[in-house]
């Protein structure tokens, strides 16, 4: 970075000569690219812009108009400052129709109340300038060095722009084309500050070009893509401060580079994730996970949420998760691929019936979603709405790709209590995958199960790990699983299943057994010594048909 007006003011051999800025004094921090000393009033023609002019004043126009006019020329050209020694042509002060000038062009006039030699001044500054050159150049080196490795270990959006925020020591945005924001990282600032009103603010930033800076809006911005396909922005505030920041200053050539790299970083990983899920899907599990593993404060993850278009604060909060009937998502093969097209169906639902909400994978088997509804007496018609609309894209998708009850492929949307905080979505969603999971096991077939609705074999899984359902299992079963043990050639527990299952009619259970009356009889008498029970007590029986099926849930969990 060059140094500025001010910063030349307060080196020694500038100090030596009694600077005193007489005009222009808002435009001190304009950059000094050079020094050039020069006693002719035409000097402008041979200059780029950015220096800093060092005069005596001998060579300058005689009367006002002709100073006037040089001044007019020099801020034309966009010099950086004008530095006029005293005693020679000017013994006390510089003409007033150059101060007004100055002035009015906003240029900075300073006088050097002593006879000041210009070498060591020059010497000075053009230090400064070559130490500020090899510090961008090695900035360079840094930013080309940092980004190469993210994108050799496949980072995370996420961490690109992290790296990004780092290196810049500003805040730094990807945005997607609907001003969405998918990753920030605010740079030690207010995360609150930096994101509200984020859509309406980005649409106000309009830089030239693909790469280019805003001063109205003090924003930095390059596109986002490749392949002539652009995705994002990604948006870097220079300089960092409190918004509003405007500036007429452009960023450092530095800064231009660090944001086009980190946009080259973040396009190569989108096209070796072409396969994988979108960007956006990733933020919104990045958030489900959050919500359940608590990895994030639940106040970032909404603020992030409502970055990305979700708002979730003041909604009435569902949790949903829509899952294979069958257990083959995440093992068979291309089970993997079909869950990401089974996380996209849920999206496309959401967006049709027009549902806010967060919406992804959760593990290998399951498709969570977090709805955002603002009236808590829309819950039901939501979530019917949303199942409903989950099978015609699933049927849109393909034929074979809705099937009945029972078949593999046939899909249950389940979902939790609705909640009233952020804080509380972590117990609807774990609701919803454990009344998902009890379902299954389930005769029932609805477009929505609820938690009432999974009857006594699903509560009997939602408790399969619960201690005390196993020691019930135990006490009421245990004698007759050892038993079985140490008989294989002799089951019992299949002909107390058959006895149970035909309503403790023991002629249909002889004859569904292919057992003799006599024999059948039998077995259900030494089923009744290993149990210590009686087999034509109702309310033994109801005991130890909940313990079976409590076993078959503490088994198949």
């Amino acid at each position: 970075m060059f140094p500025t007006v001010r910063e030349v003011l307060a080196l020694d051999p500038v100090r030596h000569g009694g600077p005193r800025v007489v005009a222009g004094a808002a435009g001190l921090d304009r950059r000094v690219r050079w020094v050039h000393a020069a006693e002719v009033p035409d000097i402008a023609a041979l200059l780029s812009g950015g220096e800093l002019v060092l005069t005596t004043g001998i060579g300058l126009p005689g009367d006002d108009a002709g100073l006037r006019a040089f001044i007019d020329e020099l801020a034309d050209v966009g010099v950086s400052g004008l530095l006029v020694e005293l005693g020679r042509r000017y013994p006390a002060a510089v003409p007033r129709a150059m101060v007004t000038a100055a002035e009015r062009r906003n240029l900075p006039l300073v006088e050097l109340c002593r006879v000041t030699p210009f070498v060591p001044i020059t010497e000075a500054v053009h230090g400064l300038i070559l130490d500020a050159q090899l510090a961008e150049l090695r900035a360079t080196e840094e930013i080309h060095q940092r980004f190469t490795e993210l994108s050799v270990e496949g980072a995370e959006p996420a961490e690109v722009v992290r790296q990004a925020a780092v290196l810049a020591g500003c805040p730094v945005i990807l945005e997607n084309l609907s001003r969405q924001v998918l990753a920030y990282d605010p740079a030690g600032e207010s995360a609150e500050l930096l994101l509200r009103g984020w859509e309406q603010h980005s649409r106000r930033i309009r830089p030239t070009g693909r790469t280019g800076y805003d001063p109205d809006a003090g924003w930095l911005c390059t596109t986002v893509g490749a392949r002539g396909q652009d995705w994002g922005r990604l948006l870097l505030r220079w300089p960092s401060g409190e918004p509003p920041v405007a500036t007429s200053a452009g960023p450092p050539t530095r800064l231009t580079i660090l944001i086009e790299r980190a946009a080259s970083t973040l396009a190569l990983g989108r096209l070796i994730r072409r396969d994988a899920e979108g960007l956006e899907r990733q933020i919104h599990r990045t958030l489900l996970t959050a919500l359940l593993d608590h990895t994030r404060p639940v106040d970032e993850v909404a603020l992030r949420a409502r970055a990305l278009g979700v708002p979730l604060d003041r909604r009435h909060l569902v949790g949903v998760v829509v899952r294979y009937r069958a257990d083959e998502a995440g093992a068979a093969p291309g089970g993997q691929a079909r869950l990401r097209d089974l996380a996209e169906a849920v999206s496309q639902a959401l967006r049709e019936v027009e549902l806010s909400g967060l919406a992804s994978t959760l593990d290998d088997q399951a498709v969570g979603a977090v709805l955002a509804l603002r009236d808590p007496g829309d819950e039901e018609r939501a979530l019917v709405a949303f199942a409903a609309a989950l099978d015609r894209v699933r049927l849109d998708a393909g034929p074979a790709t809705v099937r009945p009850y029972g078949v593999p492929g046939a899909v249950i949307v389940a979902a939790g209590s609705g909640v009233g905080t952020v804080r509380e979505v972590r117990r609807s969603l774990i609701e919803a995958r454990q009344v998902a999971d009890a379902a299954r096991r389930g005769r029932r077939d609805l477009p929505v199960y609820r938690l009432p609705q999974v009857g006594l074999v699903g509560l009997l899984h939602l408790l399969r790990d619960e201690p005390r359902l196993q020691t019930f299992v135990e006490r009421e079963l245990g004698p007759l699983l050892t038993h079985d043990a140490e008989h294989p050639r002799e089951q019992l527990l299949g002909t107390l299943r058959g006895y149970l299952a035909s309503g403790r009619n023991k002629s249909a259970a002889a004859s569904a057994a292919h057992l003799s009356r006599p024999a059948y009889y039998e077995r259900l008498a030494r089923i009744s010594r290993i149990l210590r029970v009686d087999l034509d007590s109702v309310d033994d029986c109801l005991s130890l048909h909940v313990a079976l099926l409590a076993l078959d849930a503490v088994r198949d969990g």
